[in-house]
């Protein structure tokens, strides 16, 4: 892929994203069937690609259409949120992509971002494409093997960070990094300095650059955390944003759209270092919904931010919902409450699949007993759930990993509806999502409007669209090497199944399917996402490969844990002793026995064994993106796993 650029030419608006009065109704899918079995969908895309411009023209482009339009909020010292207009975020954005230019970065130098989710971090996101350059993320928590690596393979001119402790790690590889010319720190004002450097340059020197970009160009070079090996770059593309957002704010409009009173506004505290976030961030400059940063996740912190904030969705990974579930349930407990907890919560279940049943036309929705049960627990319960997540959220967006069926349904039956998606880094995200008014729950959903999934013949999910990527990042060539077939397709390395609707199912990641030495085949994702939901459980590993049976590390969760030592009084037990005594292992059986009810005898936990530590990113047990390093877990726990098949 040539970043070349073009001369300078009249600068293009962005295109526009239409503004329907009301939501599309969604397109069914296309589907192909092989030997009676859907193997293929597709759905046309409700948005035409874009021909011009850029990420770097949307904030100019809502600064013209409407300069007085809430676009940011950022939080004050004093806790209170302060609203900026379209228009004054135009207005930072120009004055900071003049100080980036003044300082020497030319069209499609790579400038990474080493910071948590802040105000600045989108302002110089986007001043960054104003400017003509690609923007690299780099996780916050990288250490300085994974920064060195991602630095020099994009060839980073400048790199951008938050705080001291990461500007000191990356004056220590520096000398390792021989491109890198300019280093800035947002909390000492790098800003500020930008906007000083660049002050006397004419805003046509934003234009300019504004102009020469197109939608083919590189946008951004996301590297992936990498269960195993080195991390690759994915060069996502102006136009693979366009694709993905567009789409996905005509598909969503009750999310997106204000569709009452209300504007949208959601509190972003995803890391912008993933591409879920990122997407989202722009979904929402895109489409004029007010957005707030949360750069802290500690609960205390978080919970406060969303009371403050009052967001109307939520963008969230299964953990959060489940920690709001599992807390809202632990409140309940230690009031003496927790039958009425549990009645409220099997309610709420069967509210949201009596309404999913009527979406489908396979059953009359809620009956009157429902309605007012459900009606009965809204104060006790449902609105102490949704005053957690600020009050005002009606819409969640879950990807990452499963929700699973039963937190799914609770959340809808408590008036939070869910869309679930599945998608990639490659992929801009959501390749998938939940159909609004169609939902299935316990699927990812349809294909994203403009997007083809098809299952391969050895159950591998392919993926085709506009938000695919360009490809891998090559250093040497100096642009992306592409990585789909000579159709467009995209192989995932995920296991799949559509049903007879196009539905998608995942089943499990190919590479980490176990064999028993019985030849049984076992996809362990479904077993740990069932057993992470639990409040005890804070990680689980499934091993079983070239073994006689199935079983299974599990970590516990701290806050989960804190109540179960103050529920039973074993504040003061050392974790060592912990992990073996019997009512705690006696909870965690019932966990592994519910979770074994999704699978066969053959496919089920035989065996546990608790540990009394965590896998963190730390101690190299997860990736950033939190995801398991199985080689690591099962080195670093070998005796463990050989204990599990010791005869007893």
């Amino acid at each position: 892929m040539s970043h070349q650029e073009s001369a300078p030419a009249p600068t293009p608006a962005a295109p526009s994203a239409p503004l329907p009065a009301v939501a599309p109704a969604p397109v069914e899918p296309q589907k192909t069937l092989v030997d009676g079995r859907v193997r293929e969908v597709h759905v046309p895309p409700l948005v035409p690609p874009a021909r011009h411009g850029s990420l770097g023209d949307l904030p100019f482009h809502n600064a013209a259409e409407a300069p007085t339009a809430i676009v940011l909020a950022r939080k004050q010292p004093s806790g209170a949120w302060r609203d900026i207009t379209a228009a004054a975020f135009a207005a930072e954005v120009r004055a900071v992509a003049k100080g980036l230019i003044a300082h020497g970065l030319r069209p499609g130098d790579r400038l990474a971002i080493m910071a948590r989710t802040t105000y600045e971090w989108t302002l110089i996101d986007f001043a960054a494409w104003a400017a003509g350059l690609v923007t690299v993320p780099l996780y916050p928590t990288s250490s300085a093997h994974q920064a060195r690596w991602i630095l020099h393979d994009s060839a980073a001119r400048a790199c951008v960070v938050e705080d001291v402790d990461e500007a000191r790690l990356i004056s220590g590889i520096r000398g390792d990094l021989p491109a890198l010319d300019h280093l800035w720190q947002f909390n000492t004002g790098a800003v500020s300095q930008l906007v000083s450097a660049g002050r006397d340059l004419p805003d046509e020197a934003v234009d300019e650059r504004r102009a020469a970009r197109a939608p083919h160009a590189l946008a951004t070079l996301i590297y992936t955390s990498g269960a195993t090996g080195r991390p690759k770059g994915c060069a996502l593309t102006h136009a693979n944003f366009f694709a993905e957002v567009d789409n996905a704010v005509e598909l969503l409009h009750p999310v997106f759209r204000a569709v009452s009173q209300e504007p949208a506004a959601t509190l972003l505290f995803l890391p912008l270092s993933h591409v879920f976030g990122r997407m989202v961030a722009v979904g929402c400059l895109r489409a004029r919904v007010r957005l707030g940063h949360a750069p802290s996740i500690r609960t205390d912190d978080l919970l406060a931010d969303l009371a403050g904030f009052r967001p109307t969705f939520l963008l969230a990974i299964p953990y959060v919902l489940e920690k709001v579930y599992n807390t809202g349930r632990a409140t309940a407990e230690k009031m003496g409450r927790a039958a009425s907890f549990d009645r409220a919560a099997r309610i709420a279940r069967s509210y949201g699949e009596a309404v999913e049943a009527k979406e489908h036309g396979a059953g009359p929705g809620p009956g009157v007993a429902l309605k007012a049960a459900r009606k009965l627990y809204d104060p006790l319960v449902y609105r102490r759930i949704r005053a957690a997540l600020g009050g005002k959220v009606r819409y969640a967006l879950c990807g990452g990993s499963p929700l699973g069926h039963r937190l799914a349904a609770f959340y809808t039956g408590a008036g939070i509806e869910i869309f679930e998606g599945y998608g990639l880094t490659e992929t801009t995200a959501a390749a998938t999502v939940t159909p609004p008014r169609r939902p299935r729950i316990g699927t990812v959903g349809w294909p994203l409007p403009g997007t083809a999934v098809r299952i391969a013949d050895d159950g591998e999910i392919l993926l085709r669209g506009g938000h695919v990527f360009a490809g891998y990042w090559d250093a040497d060539l100096g642009a992306a090497r592409p990585a789909t077939d000579p159709h467009g397709w995209l192989p995932t390395g995920d296991l799949g199944a559509l049903d007879t609707d196009g539905y998608l199912t995942i089943t499990g990641r190919k590479k980490e399917i176990i064999v028993t030495t019985g030849g049984k085949n076992v996809a362990p994702a479904p077993l740990e996402d069932r057993l992470r939901s639990h409040p005890l459980v804070g990680q689980c590993m499934v091993i079983g490969d070239n073994r006689p049976y199935i079983t299974a590390l599990l970590t516990l969760e701290p806050d989960g844990l804190a109540h179960w030592r103050q529920m039973h009084k074993k504040q003061h037990l050392p974790l060592e002793e912990l992990v073996h005594d019997e009512r705690l292992l006696a909870d965690l059986q019932r966990a592994v026995d519910d979770a074994n009810a999704l699978v066969s005898r053959a496919e089920s936990i035989r065996r546990f064994a608790v540990l009394p530590v965590d896998f963190t990113e730390r101690t190299g047990h997860l990736t950033p993106s939190l995801k398991l390093r199985r080689s690591a877990v099962a080195r670093d726990f070998a005796k463990d796993i050989a204990a599990l098949y010791e005869r007893t």
